[in-house]
């Protein structure tokens, strides 16, 4: 497939307009980045793996009901994307004490949440991506409050999905971000699940061990990211293409260490 006009490019995916009306295609980078930014490399393999993950896990909760924007992968790299208004919150939800809460709340990393816990947090590198209340996101009209009520039913529920799924090839979901999006069918408009789900975006812990098989690795110079990754694929099943990322180099390998922004 020809790729078409460039859209908008992140830390870690490019959105490409789509073959079609009310659609995009995706392009996982191999980027990774930590701390609003500062810290940067280039891991060759991680965006192929992620979005391998990724695919596998929207198509999983697609199958229980929950909508995504994906519509299918198109190649190693790429999906083909509804095409959606991105609400400008992500929806971060934990089970277990790690991360940021640990210094913010004074817990134990490890410690598990007496429940699922719900954090939303403005997307705004300038700002450093605070956290916000429900009322500061009306306030702002980043989202209304049916829009946030629904947003904040599915994180939940994909919670549930996501804990089973993991918890059955002995991995801890600690937590994870998600994304949503307006997405209009005709004049019917929805509130969807948007951007990905991988262990860049997840704290994944192994339930013998806890042993870290996220971005983590790369966070506190643990080593060994690809092969956490490569990790998980293998637990959930996920048969590589051919040789390709069986032939990517375990570990964080020809690694381009850039200057700190």
């Amino acid at each position: 497939m020809s790729r078409r006009k460039l859209i908008y490019e992140g830390k870690a995916k490019i959105l490409y307009e789509g073959p079609e009306r009310n659609t995009m295609v995706q392009y996982f980078k191999d980027d990774a980045t930590a701390f609003n930014n500062e810290k940067k490399a280039i891991i060759e393999g991680k965006g192929v793996l992620n979005n391998r993950i990724s695919e596998f896990i929207f198509n999983q909760l697609n199958d229980v009901g929950l909508e995504t924007h994906l519509i299918k992968r198109l190649n190693m790299r790429e999906q083909l994307i509804k095409s959606c208004e991105v609400l400008p919150i992500e929806f971060v939800v934990r089970n277990i004490a790690a991360g940021s809460i640990v210094n913010r709340l004074g817990l134990n990393e490890g410690s598990i949440l007496k429940n699922p816990v719900v954090e939303y947090y403005y997307k705004n590198d300038a700002l450093g991506d605070p956290i916000v209340t429900i009322e500061h996101i009306k306030i702002n009209d980043w989202a209304n409050e049916e829009e946030i009520k629904k947003a904040t039913k599915i994180s939940l529920r994909i919670n549930d999905v996501l804990s089973g799924l993991f918890r059955a090839v002995g991995i801890k979901l600690v937590d994870f971000k998600l994304e949503f999006g307006r997405y209009w069918n005709n004049e019917e408009k929805k509130i969807i699940l948007v951007d990905e789900i991988s262990p860049d975006t997840c704290r994944l812990w192994d339930t013998k061990n806890e042993k870290k098989l996220d971005k983590d690795r790369f966070r506190k110079d643990l080593g060994g990211l690809i092969e956490a990754y490569q990790e998980v694929a293998k637990r959930l099943g996920i048969m590589p293409e051919g040789t390709n990322i069986k032939e990517i180099k375990t570990g964080i390998s020809k690694t381009i260490k850039l200057k700190k922004s």
